[in-house]
């Protein structure tokens, strides 16, 4: 049995929905890798869960799905559903 774990994060106007499953360890918000994503400072906010727990999602597979807000909105409401993912 393969476990999914469903987060959300909220940030003013925006709404991130993130899903946690086991797999290679990739990032993908928007259907769009972490390393391609936005600015230095949008993937910096976005990964600062993935640097304070190490090895936290080796072998999960994160995919983020956000609308609505600004960029940085955006950003702090996908760290936040990332955060809760890594918890659970």
């Amino acid at each position: 049995m393969v476990k999914i774990i469903n987060t959300s994060g909220k940030r003013k106007t925006a709404i991130a929905r993130a899903t946690l499953k086991a797999g290679k360890g990739v990032v993908r918000i928007n259907s769009v890798p972490l390393e391609a994503y936005g600015s230095d400072t949008t993937r910096m906010k976005i990964s600062e869960p993935i640097l304070l727990v190490p090895n936290a999602i080796h072998g999960i597979d994160v995919i983020i799905d956000v609308a609505g807000g600004g960029v940085m909105g955006q950003a702090e409401a996908v760290r936040t559903a990332l955060a809760r993912g890594i918890i659970k």
